[in-house]
């Protein structure tokens, strides 16, 4: 299935990294949070992206154009220019880099990528979240459920740590444990193309004018996901996420 990663956003509450970057290039261990994101899908078996930019997406663009050279062992011929590859870390994705606005909103973006994703079901997320979220479950609820579109909904985090017990005794401590009570939109969207009905121009939120319509016509479900979401919002975000990573305890990482 074709993957939407929207990644045109300011990023301002992270703005001590994203006054250089897009908030999708925001490396946790040495990556940029977006190939995270990548690798989770084509782990799925997902690999034809489109990414919707805005917000310096001259960054996304070089970033994925010299992915292979930067991946490589190169020998350079200085007298001719000629560049040879050796062992090139190719991930065997198609990846589409599409302009979307600097000032379009989430539905706007969207709404851009009809004409690549108006005849099949289709996935999207936001290009700042990670998860531990089971793909090929999440498509099967969307197809049990007939609905246009399947919605991830979970637990957010706790904005402290927390303590485990062992009786009076201090166990451990965890990280921003995911809270037992409240549900929140997570991303991991399932969509029929039927919701670009419900997205009218560059205007448009996919949260106000997509979800809420779709909810009110009973076209949107949720699937609840328990397990691990974090999406970096803040500086705090990035250094409970790259400690996760450098500790080999990231739930998102699934690929081998």
């Amino acid at each position: 299935m074709k993957v939407v990663i929207l990644a045109g956003g300011l990023g301002t509450r992270l703005a001590e990294e994203t006054e250089v970057i897009p908030k999708p290039m925001v490396e946790i261990g040495g990556r940029p949070i977006l190939w995270h994101i990548m690798k989770y899908y084509a782990h799925y078996g997902h690999k034809e992206f489109f990414i919707a930019l805005g917000y310096k997406a001259d960054v996304i663009k070089n970033f994925f154009m010299n992915y292979a050279a930067l991946s490589s062992s190169l020998t350079v011929d200085l007298s001719t220019g000629k560049v040879t590859m050796y062992s090139s870390a190719t991930e065997g994705w198609i990846v589409h880099l599409i302009d979307t606005g600097m000032a379009t909103g989430t539905g706007g973006r969207l709404k851009r990528l009809q004409p690549w994703l108006a005849k099949e079901t289709f996935l999207i997320t936001y290009g700042d979240g990670v998860s531990n979220v089971e793909l090929d479950k999440l498509v099967e609820f969307h197809r049990s459920h007939g609905r246009i579109g399947s919605v991830t909904a979970v637990r957010p985090p706790a904005r402290y740590g927390g303590i485990l017990f062992d009786g009076h005794m201090v166990a451990s401590f965890t990280e921003k444990p995911q809270i037992g009570e409240g549900w929140i939109n997570g991303g991991f969207f399932v969509f029929e193309p039927d919701i670009f009905e419900y997205l009218e121009d560059d205007r448009s939120s996919l949260e106000a004018h997509g979800l809420e319509k779709l909810a009110a016509d009973r076209q949107l479900a949720a699937y609840k996901h328990e397990d691990f979401w974090q999406c970096m919002d803040t500086l705090r975000d990035k250094q409970l996420l790259e400690r996760l990573w450098q500790r080999g305890q990231a739930p998102w990482m699934v690929w081998s």
